[in-house]
């Protein structure tokens, strides 16, 4: 490259239809991949040179490439040949048993692209004559005939996700009861057994986020208590999520105002949560600064 630009990754997803390329695409747009679906090999190219000019800004491309593209799909293998040199270019090839996509399209009642005339298992024998030359110069196959959709997007985030990226992300929000509850939760924890610091006049025109206010709700009877098995609950539950392949989740932190003891225990328990496994802790107070 003359710009000196370094040139950006790019995966190829292909594979038989009805093995999971859907499912397999998403996972990888949850790992900031940019992906672009039913691509025809002759775009490659200029996909590639769009990557290379780009460089930072489309760092991990995927090209979703299957028999809908029907007499340009067969040029695939030859394409991704020529591309190969000099470019980190990898082929995902899904497939699985003849049986389970059989069951995979009655389940959804969609016709096999290639079926024509004919029956399902007609379209796959003939999808299968022409992926043979692209299934054998795959860089990865993945086998989805026993792996549901959450199992086959925790495969694909096991294969092609960097190490230290975040499987899930859980946001851990401050609110105030009063303006009603966070539409969009997983689970609330109700800080309101706790003393309001709003009733010290010294306190009252502070927030959690000030020290004293800090300081003085953890004084309280049960506070730390309180973040500490919270946290420790929760550890299960966001281990959980990711073997479900759950990406995201709010934890949402109440009491009266949203202004001092839920500010206050989500700073607190987002600070006991960094450091889990997989897991990237974001931290918002929806009702900070209302009066």
């Amino acid at each position: 490259m003359t710009d000196g630009k370094t040139p950006g990754e790019i995966l190829i997803v292909t594979g038989m239809s009805g093995a999971g390329r859907t499912t397999a695409a998403n996972a990888l747009e949850d790992l900031d991949w940019y992906v672009v679906d039913n691509l025809p090999p002759q775009m490659l190219r200029p996909l590639l040179d769009l990557t290379a000019l780009a460089a930072d800004a489309l760092p991990k491309v995927a090209a979703v490439v299957d028999v809908r593209g029907r007499q340009l799909f067969g040029e695939l293998p030859a394409v991704t040949r020529a591309l190969r040199d000099g470019r980190h270019l990898r082929v995902l090839f899904l497939d699985a048993t003849d049986d389970v996509l059989v069951r995979r399209f009655e389940a959804v009642r969609r016709p096999h692209p290639l079926q024509g005339e004919g029956t399902i298992l007609d379209g796959i024998r003939r999808e299968r004559e022409r992926v043979t030359a692209i299934r054998e110069a795959a860089d990865v196959i993945v086998d989805t005939s026993a792996l549901n959709i959450h199992q086959l997007a925790n495969r694909i985030v096991d294969l092609f996700s960097e190490e230290g990226d975040a499987r899930h992300t859980v946001t851990v929000m401050s609110f105030g009861f009063k303006y009603g509850l966070p539409p969009d939760v997983d689970l609330v924890a109700d800080m309101r057994f706790l003393p309001n610091p709003y009733w010290e006049p010294e306190l009252r025109a502070l927030t959690g986020e000030d020290e004293t206010v800090r300081d003085f709700v953890l004084g309280q009877e049960g506070a730390v208590e309180f973040v500490d098995a919270y946290a420790s609950a929760l550890r299960p539950v966001l281990a959980g999520y990711q073997r479900e392949n759950k990406r995201h989740s709010v934890v949402a932190i109440g009491c009266t105002g949203g202004k001092h003891r839920s500010v206050v225990t989500s700073l607190e328990l987002a600070d006991r949560l960094a450091g889990e496994p997989g897991v990237a802790v974001r931290v918002t107070h929806r009702d900070l600064g209302r009066e």
